[in-house]
């Protein structure tokens, strides 16, 4: 049988980021639907977003043990079915207990199949390509900012957020069919030792860049999580513009991503990820300023070219430091960017509980500021570890 051409499998797996996203997203697009629904404040129903980054936290370095063996192509679509049962099944909870619960579980599936998709592509390309081909898997995630979120949003603010998480159970099910009719068969990255293991927690490198990627969260999601009921409390804002506010993130997200796969393997993923996170950095920083939704669409711009950018400039990062321990510190990474997630998600919960709006964007310019001066740190290790071994 024919191999399929190796942009087949990676637009497979660029559609399978953009439903794992979307999926994952759907929750801080929905929270002022979900609050009114099952009854609680927007601080509780927040907390989806910290149970569920905790769950990938712990997940992806667990998980990417226990699927060693597998085949990618046939793992990749069960993670994508298992996603669908998941979102299925939170449509029938009546509270949110349930909802939690449930949420919890789905999880487990953003918890294998982004690290596990971008290990894969190590292997679907040649070694001078991989940077490239990592981050052109990784615009998926910038097309769900772009499509999925804002229209979750709409649908969820219009429709119920249980109507969303339908629309993304059907589009799960989609993607676990292309994946197994694109990928093909017998992709199987080597298992990591016990050895191997240990010297991915040990590289103060490697486990440098995992921290970096865990402030980086931390900082966005302070605010990220909350979008929709502080710019509902700031500036009135319904579903409607809160979908084009998403939708404008979600554009300069892309951009951003687009930008960083054509110049990445030419500028470097060390200085790219400073790039990207000094925009972020500055965004945060202007934040106070938009007193209007024109206003708070131009501050969005820079922290959305590099939202999703910086991700995907982590995971190259990466991937060129040690291509051999790839799929444990790229497991890692995403543990990383799900611990961002949910300190961050906690920290603004708190700050809204306690009526602290204004605080939130300079908790998360602290954030970032210091995964600035650590990726720095890291870069100048590595730099200096380089002449040493000259």
């Amino acid at each position: 049988m024919k191999r399929p051409g190796l942009s087949a499998p990676l637009w497979a797996l660029l559609a399978g980021n953009f439903v794992i996203g979307t999926g994952i997203m759907v929750v801080p697009g929905t929270l002022n639907e979900l609050s009114g629904s099952l009854q609680v404040s927007a601080a509780t129903a927040g907390q989806l977003i910290t149970a569920g980054a905790t769950v990938v936290c712990f997940g992806a370095p667990l998980l990417a043990a226990a699927v060693a063996g597998w085949d990618r192509r046939l793992l990749l679509a069960c993670t994508m079915l298992w996603y669908a049962a998941g979102h299925l099944v939170a449509t029938l909870m009546p509270s949110f207990g349930g909802l939690l619960a449930v949420r919890m579980l789905t999880v487990l599936s953003p918890a294998i199949f982004t690290p596990q998709a971008a290990a894969c592509v190590g292997l679907l390309v040649p070694p001078e390509q991989r940077g490239r081909a990592v981050t052109f898997v990784f615009l998926g995630w910038s097309m769900a900012s772009v499509l999925g979120l804002p229209l979750g949003t709409l649908i969820g603010g219009h429709f119920g957020w249980r109507t969303a998480f339908v629309v993304i159970a059907v589009l799960s099910l989609l993607s676990a069919a292309w994946i197994w009719r694109q990928l093909p068969s017998g992709i199987r990255p080597p298992a990591l030792t016990r050895a191997a293991w240990a010297q991915v927690l040990k590289s103060p490198l490697l486990m440098g860049v995992v921290a970096v990627t865990a402030l980086q969260g931390s900082g966005q999601f302070v605010l990220l999580s909350y979008f929709a009921p502080v710019l509902r409390e700031t500036l009135g804002a319904d579903a409607t513009a809160l979908g084009f506010i998403w939708g404008w993130f979600g554009v300069c997200g892309l951009l951003g991503n687009m930008l960083v796969s054509r110049s990445i393997d030419r500028v470097g993923a060390p200085r790219m990820v400073l790039i990207t996170t000094s925009l972020i950095a500055l965004s945060l920083l202007l934040w106070p300023l938009g007193v209007t939704l024109i206003g708070l669409a131009l501050i969005l711009v820079p922290w959305g070219l590099g939202c999703f950018a910086t991700n995907s400039a982590q995971q190259a990062r990466l991937v060129s430091m040690a291509p051999a321990l790839a799929p444990g510190s790229v497991a890692l990474n995403s543990s990383g960017i799900y611990v961002g997630q949910a300190v961050g998600a906690a920290a603004g919960g708190w700050l809204l509980a306690n009526d602290a709006i204004a605080g939130m964007s300079w908790a998360g310019f602290a954030m970032l500021i210091c995964a600035l001066v650590l990726s720095l740190a890291v870069d100048r290790a590595q730099a200096r570890r380089a002449a040493f071994s000259v």
